[in-house]
């Protein structure tokens, strides 16, 4: 169940839990699916399930049939899970008929199952039959064909064709000859069965070998290796999110992070981001249990970001590494910061040489993104949402950076007053900003056809103040403590911590060229100028 629950809320992938009869009374099943519930989990297989020795023995306080699964679930849940069971196109090898099985199959979609799907076949006549079959007994929900690429000489319980076993007889001995044998005769099968027009789609057995199924989606033209993005983060398959159509930019890197944070919302922005000055992310104390460490291991991280660091200049090189991909004087290649779980984005390519003139000089980027002005949503690096539909961004800089630099920084801002939104801030909560008070300022937009404006992505100031504390909470949790306690290197990352600002840039003129990168110049420049003696 975390395993389906993780799918939805941070793959984006809807999940179906195989639910079975063995071994479980019916207060434990009613426990199981209670949990599905409150993790936003939809979709259930009803099964009766193998017996674990030779006969079927009925748990007591159990269910014996698969019917008996459906009945109880919609009686306990109404209509909040689908539900699936079960069809078998040569007969349950248990049934005393494929009648008899027909039959007990219509009783498990009387009882409320929404559509069923088969146990593997080698034959398009086969399924074909077994439709006509269903309809004649009134059996009209939607029907889902079980394909598995052949992979093991051993199929058990199954009636396999003689003409599969002369072909397979000679090569059992080379998993490779069989594993393409059974690509080859998936693709046939798969062909046939959407060429009839009686398929509303197909189901494939893995058993976690996806490589030949895989290979047999390319081949029949339905994979595709970059879905287009329907917004410009990953969306997540949790039923409460499905209306979910904005959030602040900060989390843009850590989108696991958010959904975490966000997870407890009964409700989530749909068209705007709106006015709000509580908004109730997840108390830091507890998350960061969950997702502050890093999903490398430590040894790996030293690698990356430094085994020994001498200055803050080492740590400048930790993210001009990061953005140029070359390896560092480890010989390896900086793959992650603490603020970045996700790859760059490929929009980071349009900016990449002005980000690593900016790094080198101690502004350490976290975040960013370039102006577009009605891109097409097709277009490969900035695209995303519906074909036909225009996208546009204003220039957005989010860094950390010293407090010497901030000073010559805020000097800068007053010549960009009217054009440049910005927002300072340091550990303790002490901020700046000339961004009207608690007013989001949308950074992304899409014009589709036939439908209302959509901003997905918002800088908001009062969210900017809770993300302040995990963006500087990851200083210490993940790269700081990499080092021992009194090092000259988990102090400088302390210090860094303790003593630098977070701060992020809105250029709000975003049909002209990006002024963002011109006053980090310029305040370089000022940093520079000799002082007055």
């Amino acid at each position: 169940m975390t395993i389906a629950s993780t799918a939805v809320h941070y793959c984006g992938l809807e999940t179906m839990l195989h639910m079975t009869c063995c071994c479980q009374s019916q207060e434990e099943i009613t426990g199981h699916l209670r949990k599905a519930k409150q993790l936003g989990l939809k979709n259930i297989l009803a099964l009766r399930g193998d017996p674990l020795g030779d006969h079927w023995e009925e748990e007591e306080g159990g269910f014996h049939y698969a019917v008996d699964l459906v009945k109880h679930i919609r009686k306990e849940f109404g209509d909040y899970f689908d539900i699936c069971v079960a069809g078998y196109p040569a007969g349950h090898p248990d049934a005393e008929s494929f009648a008899a099985d027909l039959k007990y199959l219509k009783e498990k979609v009387l009882a409320g199952a929404d559509f069923i799907i088969t146990q593997l076949f080698f034959e398009a006549d086969t399924f074909f039959r077994f439709l006509k079959a269903c309809s004649e007994i009134g059996i009209t929900c939607p029907i889902l064909p079980g394909i598995f690429p052949i992979q093991l000489v051993k199929l058990s319980k199954l009636e396999v064709p003689q003409r599969i076993k002369d072909v397979i007889e000679p090569i059992k001995g080379d998993d490779e000859a069989i594993c393409n044998y059974g690509i080859e005769l998936a693709v046939g099968l798969c062909r046939e069965l959407l060429a009839s027009g009686l398929v509303p789609g197909l189901h494939f057995y893995t058993l976690n070998r996806r490589m030949a199924t895989t290979e047999v989606l390319k081949r029949l033209g339905m994979w595709a290796e970059g879905p287009r993005r329907p917004l410009p983060w990953a969306v997540s398959a949790h039923p409460k999110r499905w209306e979910e159509s904005v959030r602040p930019i900060f989390w843009a890197s850590r989108p696991k992070s958010y959904i975490y944070r966000t997870q407890e919302w009964d409700e989530f922005p749909s068209g705007r981001w709106g006015s709000s000055s509580s908004p109730a992310f997840g108390e830091l104390k507890d998350y960061h249990l969950f997702y502050l460490r890093s999903k490398a291991p430590r040894g790996q991280l030293l690698k990356m970001w430094g085994e020994e660091l001498t200055s803050e200049e080492s740590v400048f090189d930790v993210f001009v590494h990061y953005l140029s991909g070359e390896p560092n004087q480890n010989g390896c290649r900086v793959t992650c910061l603490p603020w970045n779980d996700e790859p760059l984005a490929a929009e980071t390519s349009l900016m990449k040489e002005e980000l690593l003139r900016a790094n080198r000089r101690g502004i350490l980027t976290i975040n960013s993104q370039p102006n577009v002005n009605g891109k097409p949503s097709s277009d490969p690096v900035v695209g995303w949402g519906p074909s036909g539909g225009y996208v546009f961004q204003k220039a957005y800089l989010e860094f950390f950076t010293s407090r010497k630099t901030v000073e010559a920084l805020l000097q800068v801002l007053k010549k960009y007053e009217s054009r440049v939104t910005y927002h300072i801030v340091d550990v303790k909560g002490e901020n700046i900003t000339n961004a009207p008070e608690l007013q989001p300022n949308a950074v992304t937009w899409g014009i589709f056809p036939g439908r209302e404006i959509i901003q997905p992505t918002v800088v908001d100031p009062v969210s900017f103040m809770f993300w302040k504390d995990e963006a500087f909470t990851l200083w210490a949790e993940q790269w700081g403590k990499l080092y021992d306690e009194e090092s000259p290197s988990r102090m400088i990352i302390q210090d860094i911590h303790d003593n630098y600002f977070l701060i992020n840039l809105v250029d709000n003129e975003f049909p002209l060229d990006n002024c963002l990168w011109q006053v980090v110049e310029d305040t370089f420049e000022l940093l520079n100028r000799p002082t007055s003696q």
